[in-house]
């Protein structure tokens, strides 16, 4: 029997991980508009993208976190999509022309985890340890903390660096909390890293749906997917993300919060080797969110060095 309505095609990445958020949305979708649902009008289009297919080489080589998105950018303004499901936080700072943001979920737990082999935490690893990330930014903070640490360069998806763990080539990695979590696998952590230690990434935890600029009916239906309280907070982050301009090479993190009304958000910048870092806090009403996030950008921008590898 033939659909009444157009089929929304939701383009995404294929791993286990970006399958499971796309499927989130789906479950979203499904429950806010049931008729759609009904009709089977709700289609999953997974691409490949370059990100995923090379991964002997850190992801800032080869074109930084904005890989992942690009060639899902290409599906939908060739029509073969017409929304995609992205981590917020691979989204480059500024969107390319003709596409914007259409929803923003509910933010689960941003923070990052560490999974450890025989130690408790991350005060507890040895001197020297190896310890696995593919991000800049935690690689400059866990060094900020401790220097003996030996930073090994760790790419793939989730199940690729449990077994690099597992095989002996590592003793920790430090993934986002979240993953863990949307997986079924947060039972797997060490220690969960507090701000304080590790600074999130800029927009980490967050779902975001990307669609055409001026596509009514698709906005319309992705709508009610969109959490106010998570789309103030990081789009304060971004904005601070934008006023930093930093590049791919860059070591920054941001997390905003909201607390009884009132907004505070806090970020960083690091030298790509561990050896600097500038931080700094911004708090006042919401309503003043964005404009707290750029201020504090322009601030950090301020008190850093040529070190800092800002543009």
């Amino acid at each position: 029997m033939p659909v009444p309505f157009p089929v929304l095609r939701i383009a995404t990445r294929g791993s286990a991980l970006a399958l499971r958020q796309t499927a989130i949305v789906r479950e979203r979708l499904a429950a806010a508009h049931a008729d759609l649902a009904a009709a089977g009008a709700i289609e999953i289009v997974t691409i490949r993208t370059t990100g995923d297919r090379v991964q002997d080489r850190p992801l800032a080589e080869i074109g930084g976190k904005g890989l992942f998105a690009k060639e899902i950018e290409e599906a939908l303004r060739a029509g073969r999509a017409d929304c995609a499901v992205h981590s917020l936080k691979d989204l480059e700072t500024r969107l390319p022309e003709g596409f914007e943001l259409a929803a923003t979920l509910p933010r689960a737990d941003p923070r990052d985890a560490l999974l450890a082999r025989g130690a408790s935490g991350f005060w507890a690893l040895p001197q020297g340890a190896r310890v696995g990330t593919s991000s800049l930014r935690r690689r400059a903070q866990l060094l900020w903390r401790r220097p003996d640490l030996r930073i090994v360069p760790l790419r793939g998806n989730v199940d690729t660096r449990l077994e690099k763990l597992a095989s002996g080539d590592l003793d920790a990695i430090v993934v986002a909390l979240c993953g863990l979590e949307r997986l079924g696998r947060a039972g797997l952590a060490s220690e969960i890293l507090e701000p304080e230690l590790v600074l999130p990434a800029v927009g980490q935890g967050a779902i975001a749906v990307e669609c055409r600029a001026g596509d009514e009916r698709v906005k319309a239906l992705l709508r009610s997917l969109d959490d106010p309280d998570t789309a103030l907070c990081t789009g304060a982050e971004r904005a601070m993300l934008a006023t930093l301009d930093g590049s791919c090479r860059t070591p920054i993190a941001g997390l905003a919060r909201l607390a009884e009304g009132q907004f505070a958000i806090e970020g960083l910048l690091a030298a790509s080797d561990g050896s600097a870092v500038v931080c700094a806090r911004r708090a006042g009403p919401m309503a003043e969110a964005t404009a707290l996030g750029a201020a504090l950008g322009d601030a950090l921008r301020r008190r850093a060095g040529p070190a800092f590898g800002l543009a």
